[in-house]
């Protein structure tokens, strides 16, 4: 749980009672809070760029070994 979660939408209360009705109510808030950071997001923005290579995967690249996906 992050401090956003806890002190900004109210997830160190629940307004339910049982284990099972308390994880639906954690997770319809992350849902909202992930559709409310979509929204924040301007339609122009450029994706960030990706991370080069490091060492390692420049070493499987050049041999034509498969990366694992993780």
């Amino acid at each position: 749980m992050t401090a956003e979660n806890a002190h900004g939408h109210g997830m160190r209360r629940c307004r339910y009672r049982g284990q099972g009705k308390a994880h639906i109510q954690h997770i319809l808030t992350a849902i909202t809070v992930n559709i409310e950071r979509l929204s924040g997001l301007s339609p122009t923005e450029e994706p960030p760029t990706p991370r080069p290579p490091t060492a390692f995967q420049d070493y499987l690249d050049q041999r034509d070994i498969p990366r694992l996906k993780s």
